[in-house]
C-alpha cells in the first residue's frame, strides 16, 4: 500500500475512536467532557487533513491508483457518516437528515461498485467535491454545537449557531442527492455506451 492510500486508512481507523471518544463523557461521566471535547476536534482536524493531504500526495508523486479512487471516497463516507451519527444520536441534527445523508451514501457505493464491475473506478465528480465541502462545514458547525451542549462556552453565538447548522446540512443534503443524480446519469451512460459497443 503506497503512503498516500495509508493516509487515507487513517480515517478508516480513527472513525470508530472518534465515535467512542465522543461516548466517553455519557459512558464515564461528565468529569471527561472537556478532554473527550478537546480529542473530539483534533480527531476531526486530523481527519480532514488526510483527506486534503492523500490526494495531493498522490498526484505528486504519480501514484494515483484505481484502490485510491475507490478508497479515497469510501474512507469518506465511514468518517462523514460517523460524524453525522454523533451529531443525530446528540439532537444536533435531526435523525430524518442523517437518514437521508447516510441512504445517499450507501447508494453512491452501490453505485461505485457497479462501475468497478465494469472494470472502471469512478473518481470524485465537481458536485461531490462540493458536497464534500458542505459536509466539513456541517461537521465544524455540528462539534461547535456539541461542545456548546457539553461545556456552554457560546452563549454568545447560540441564537444563531442552531440556525446556521441547520441551513448548512440542509444545503449538505441536497446537494449530496444532486450530486448523486449526477453519478447515476455518468452510470447510466456509460451502460448505454457499453451496449452500443455490443
Amino acid at each position: 500500500m503506497n503512503r498516500a492510500n495509508l493516509l487515507t486508512s487513517v480515517r478508516l481507523v480513527l472513525s470508530p475512536v472518534f465515535f467512542i471518544v465522543a461516548y466517553l463523557p455519557w459512558w464515564a461521566g461528565y468529569r471527561f467532557a472537556l478532554p473527550a471535547t478537546v480529542t473530539l476536534w483534533v480527531l476531526f482536524v486530523l481527519m480532514e487533513a488526510t483527506d486534503l493531504f492523500d490526494g495531493m500526495v498522490a498526484r505528486r508523486e504519480g501514484i494515483v491508483s484505481d484502490l485510491g479512487k475507490v478508497l479515497d471516497p469510501f474512507a469518506d463516507v465511514v468518517m462523514h457518516l460517523t460524524f453525522f451519527l454523533v451529531f443525530a444520536a446528540f439532537n444536533v441534527i435531526p435523525i430524518w437528515m442523517f437518514l437521508l445523508l447516510m441512504y445517499r451514501e450507501i447508494g453512491i457505493v452501490f453505485v461505485r461498485l457497479l462501475m468497478i464491475r465494469d472494470g472502471i473506478a469512478l473518481a470524485a465528480r465537481k458536485g461531490g467535491k462540493i458536497k464534500t465541502a458542505l459536509y466539513a462545514a456541517g461537521s465544524v458547525l455540528g462539534l461547535m454545537m456539541l461542545m456548546h451542549t457539553r461545556l456552554g462556552n457560546l452563549h454568545g453565538l447560540m441564537p444563531y449557531l442552531p440556525w446556521v447548522t441547520m441551513a448548512v446540512f440542509l444545503a449538505a443534503v441536497l446537494m449530496s442527492w444532486g450530486s448523486f443524480i449526477d453519478y447515476l446519469i455518468v452510470l447510466a451512460r456509460h451502460r448505454r455506451d457499453a451496449l452500443s459497443e455490443r
